[in-house]
Parts: C-alpha cells; sequence; structure tokens
C-alpha cells in the first residue's frame, strides 16, 4: 500500500518554471534512481498455466464447438499474448515518466526498512487500460461484421471502460474523496446503460415461482438500474479489498480465470445459439484483460516495483462488470465476487461514519519481524490476521488469493448443484 505524493501545481504565485537545462537534469536524476526490480515472470507463468490451461482444455478439447467460435477464440488469444508482451515493455517506459510527474508513494506495510524509502512510481493501470483498449477495437475488424447486432453494445462496452480509466486517472492525480468515488462508475456507465438493447427480464427461482405467480419477470427499468448498482460495486469493491502487494491485481485476475471458464462451459452445455453468443462475447472481452494483468502482476507482485493505482481497480471493476452484463450472468459474477462482498459487508460502519475510519486501514507492521499485525478495522486484510495470527505481507496475500479461487470453486460448485432445481 502507498502513501501517496501528489505534484504541486505552480499557480500564478508559485514558483517559477524551472529552466530547461534544470528539467533536464531534474529528469536525469529521476531516471538515475528508478531501477525496477526484474519482473516476477516465473510467478506469472505459473498463474497462467494455472489459469489458461483449464480454459484451453474446454475450449478446444472437451467441448465440440463450433470452427468459427474456436477461430476467433484463437485470434483473440494470439492478440492478447501479444498485448501481454506489450505491458511488460511499456510499464518501466511508463513508470519513468510518472516518476518525473511527481506521481509515486512508499510502501506503508514495509516503513522502518530500506524498501519503505524507495519512491514507487503508481497508476501504471493506465498502461494495462490503454493496451487492452487497443486490442479490444482492433479485435472487432476480425470477429465483427459492419452490420452486427452485439457491435453496438461492444463499443458502449468499451466507451464505459474507457471512461472508467480516464476518471481512475483523474482520481490518481486528484486523489479525490472516497464519496466522489461512488459517482465516477455511475458516469462510465452511462455509454453501457445508453446502449444497452437486450432482455431486462429475469427467471424467476423455481421454488419462488408459485408465490410470485409468473416464471419470468419483467423489471423495465429496475434492471438497468441494477446494472448500474453493479457496475458502482465491481469497481468500489476491488478498489477497498486492497493494500497489499498484488492483491489489487491477483483478485481480478481469479476472478477473470473464473469469468472464462464459466463462458465456456456455459457455451458448451448449451444449445441457444443467442446465450452462446453472449457467452462468446464475453470471452472477447475477458481475455486480453486477463492477459495485460498479468503482466501487471509480474511488477506489481511482492515486493512491488510499481503501484496499480486507482486507474486500475477501477478499470478492472468496470471490465468484469460489463462482461457480466453483456454475457448475462451477473448473479455468477456477483458469486465470484464473494470475498469483495464480505469485505464490503465488513466495511459498511467505517464507510458510512458509524465507527472511526482512518484512511489508510491497513494492518501494523514491525520491521523488527517483518510481519504484520491485524488491527480493528473491519476489512478482510485485517480480519484475516485476527484470526490467523500473524504474518508476512506476501504470506497474507496469498492467502487472501486462494480464499479467492476457494470462492469461486464454491460458485461453481453451487451452480451445478441447484441446475434444475433453482433455475
Amino acid at each position: 500500500m502507498e502513501v501517496r505524493r501528489r505534484p504541486a501545481a505552480a499557480g500564478a504565485d508559485g514558483p517559477p518554471r524551472p529552466r530547461p537545462d534544470a528539467a533536464v537534469a531534474a529528469a536525469a536524476a529521476a531516471d538515475e534512481e528508478l531501477v525496477l526490480r526484474p519482473p516476477k515472470l516465473g510467478v506469472v507463468a505459473v498463474a497462467m498455466v494455472a489459469f489458461l490451461a483449464p480454459f484451453s482444455y474446454l475450449a478446444f478439447v472437451h467441448y465440440p464447438l463450433d470452427a468459427d467460435l474456436r477461430r476467433s477464440i484463437l485470434i483473440c488469444g494470439a492478440m492478447s499474448l501479444g498485448g501481454f508482451f506489450v505491458v511488460l515493455r511499456l510499464i518501466p517506459v511508463a513508470a519513468r515518466y510518472l516518476l518525473r510527474r511527481g506521481m509515486f508513494g512508499r510502501d506503508i506495510n514495509k516503513r522502518g526498512l530500506p524498501l519503505g524509502e524507495i519512491r514507487v512510481p503508481e497508476a501504471l493501470g493506465i498502461v494495462v487500460g490503454i493496451v487492452y483498449l487497443v486490442i479490444a477495437i482492433l479485435f472487432q475488424h476480425f470477429n465483427f461484421a459492419p452490420d452486427s447486432m452485439w457491435l453496438v453494445e461492444y463499443n458502449a462496452a468499451l466507451a464505459s471502460v474507457c471512461f472508467m480509466i480516464l476518471l481512475g486517472f483523474i482520481d490518481d492525480v486528484l486523489d479525490v474523496p472516497w464519496r466522489v468515488k461512488l459517482l465516477l462508475p455511475t458516469i462510465a456507465s452511462l455509454p453501457l446503460l445508453m446502449a444497452y438493447a437486450g432482455g431486462t427480464s429475469i427467471s424467476v427461482p423455481k421454488p419462488l415461482a408459485s408465490y410470485v405467480g409468473v416464471a419470468v419477470l419483467e423489471l423495465g427499468s429496475l434492471y438497468k438500474l441494477f446494472m448500474l448498482l453493479l457496475a458502482v460495486f465491481c469497481t468500489n469493491s476491488i478498489n477497498i479489498h486492497a493494500g497489499l502487494n498484488g492483491l489489487e491485481v491477483g483478485q481480478t485476475v481469479v476472478i477473470s480465470a473464473a469469468v472464462l471458464i464459466h463462458n465456456v462451459m456455459r457455451i458448451g452445455s448449451s444449445t441457444d445459439h443467442e446465450l452462446q453468443q453472449a457467452h462468446a462475447f464475453s470471452i472477447y472481452l475477458v481475455l486480453p484483460f486477463l492477459t495485460t494483468s498479468l503482466a501487471l502482476l509480474a511488477f506489481n507482485w511482492y515486493p512491488s516495483s510499481v503501484f496499480v493505482g486507482d486507474t486500475y481497480t477501477y478499470f478492472a471493476g468496470m471490465a468484469l462488470a460489463v462482461v457480466g452484463i453483456l454475457g448475462h450472468f451477473s448473479e455468477t459474477l456477483l458469486l465470484f465476487f464473494l470475498p469483495e462482498v464480505l469485505n464490503f459487508l465488513c466495511s459498511v460502519p467505517q464507510l458510512f461514519g458509524l465507527v472511526p475510519c482512518p484512511r489508510h486501514r491497513l494492518p501494523r507492521f514491525d520491521p523488527h519481524t517483518g510481519l504484520l499485525t491485524g488491527t480493528k478495522d473491519g476489512n478482510l486484510v485485517n480480519i484475516f490476521l485476527r484470526l490467523f495470527g500473524r504474518c508476512s505481507e506476501k504470506s497474507l496475500c496469498i492467502r487472501l488469493l486462494i480464499f479467492q479461487a476457494l470462492s469461486c470453486l464454491f460458485c461453481f460448485w453451487l451452480r451445478y448443484m441447484l441446475t434444475g432445481w433453482y433455475k
């Protein structure tokens, strides 16, 4: 977790602009100071195999998917892999520019150690967001006809994601109050809400159908309100379930992998062409998101060389929200977000001012032992420490990510058990 230092803006009465030679000298000093540790490619390689191997097996071996669909997935996968290497190359370049502009932080969980004094560039989520958008836009050329019914919603989804990246970066620069943060995804969701032309009805669970009186309930505008609330929740839930090196990116990587597997399972087990198209649409959006996020994880894993910033957490939340909304599996997406839901519920008293809320709800770090101790703050990071005892930051992050993966496995098990009875 970082302590931010925003760049000072020189006004009319502020200090004079530095001379060109002084600016060049400052930039050179920043370049010399910034020495990024090599990316943790071993960690990322293990994660990539663990998450993409099941998806690839299901898509190309287990299920007899349509040849055109497999071709589209291969093209999307190849472009996504290219995006992975582009992000690896661009992060050191962007980190240098951000450090020059004074956008850096210091790691609170390493305070008292030499690592805690290093200026760590932040807001590197901007790199992932831009590369993701470029891949998603170029992919249209290979998959969608100019008159495709999906093209409007696809571009509306990208517009919402792009809007969220912009607002997230503005938040990183201006550090807006958290109450204002609730408005940002509301604004970014407007393109998606205005362009959405899908159904606004839901299937009533079978045990409740006799009480409701109908099997399909039309919600109308209430469904779009639900879409808006889902986008607001996804973006902010990732933003508040944070504070450890690799946690923000790690949780989104786990959820993205679960979404990929869910999509291909739904395609393979259904004969409904429209449902298959919706889940294929979801694959095309989430696959480049997963690979570019893995590239960022290589630099953000413990000990972090860069911080992702609110730019990434907002971008990640909006990307997953539009995937769930347009793929028509918002209920399943919320189950994948189970740790984030629990973290939000535990955080409600502090978030709404019922009990005192510090700026950084982080555990206490002991520089002599290198261990973290849980505080009374109501978030999963501190709750895990209170339940399971003190541990290192890396171990705590791994425990939380294992909990995230187990929650996704629980979701798959629950869907399997309830199939045919619940809906």
